[in-house]
């Protein structure tokens, strides 16, 4: 069974960083993909960045990009997400997703198991 744990989010003010994790189980991290998304109040699911487990290829949407760091401990199977100079515009429920196989997008469709999400909210 696939199981995916987020973890980390929080309150924050304008500026300031927040790094979120993903536990997984039941996968091995070299046959997956790894993406971060997120849902804002009224908007739909956005992906964030996605991870490619074998090599390690990382992907950004533009609205992170420069901000935000994607990585992986394949040895413990989790996925960090690093957020830094955070707005209010990142405020969301942020989710990790796998997808096994490939090729790598942010397109949700594409993943075939979600965690439960973690609440980031960010405060002006």
């Amino acid at each position: 069974e696939v199981q995916l744990v987020e973890s980390g989010g929080g309150l924050v003010q304008r500026g300031e960083s927040l790094r979120l994790s993903c536990a997984a189980s039941g996968i091995t991290f070299d046959d997956y993909v790894i993406g971060w998304f997120r849902t804002a109040p009224g908007k739909g699911r956005e992906g964030v960045s996605c991870i490619v487990g074998r090599d390690g290829s990382t992907y950004y949407a533009d609205s992170v990009m420069g901000r935000f760091t994607i990585s992986s401990d394949n040895a413990k199977n989790t996925v960090y997400l690093q957020m830094n100079t955070l707005t209010p515009e990142d405020t969301a429920l942020y989710y990790c997703a796998v997808q096994y196989g490939g090729p790598p997008t942010l397109g949700a469709p594409s993943y075939d198991y979600w965690g439960q999400g973690t609440q980031v909210t960010v405060s002006s």
